[in-house]
């Protein structure tokens, strides 16, 4: 079931890529299209690789798992950032999101 923007990710949520988007790694950076809004979004560095995590169904708390270990980052600080960031490509439509029962 796809998520709405008013619903908080948390930990426990799982998250893939909207089939409602396309995708293309452009040199590095990653480009996205909305294909409901006609926009267009770059990703790159974490952004990017947090995306790639996105291609399969995946809790938001894998997701922060590897990149507090990719980017040596600590885990609260980087639990709240990649948070946040998911929240916002819910927010665009470009994620599904769901929370298993």
């Amino acid at each position: 079931m796809a998520g709405s923007d008013k619903r908080d990710i948390s930990l426990d949520t799982i998250v893939v890529a909207s089939k409602d988007q396309v995708s293309s790694d452009l040199a590095g950076e990653t480009v996205l299209l909305s294909l409901t809004s006609a926009r267009y979004y770059g990703l790159s560095g974490v952004g990017a690789r947090i995306w790639d995590l996105l291609r399969e169904p995946v809790r938001a708390s894998v997701i922060c798992d590897s990149i507090a270990v990719e980017f040596e980052v600590a885990p609260d600080r980087c639990e709240a950032d990649t948070l946040q960031f998911l929240q916002e490509l819910a927010k665009n439509g470009l994620i599904e999101t769901r929370v298993d029962p």
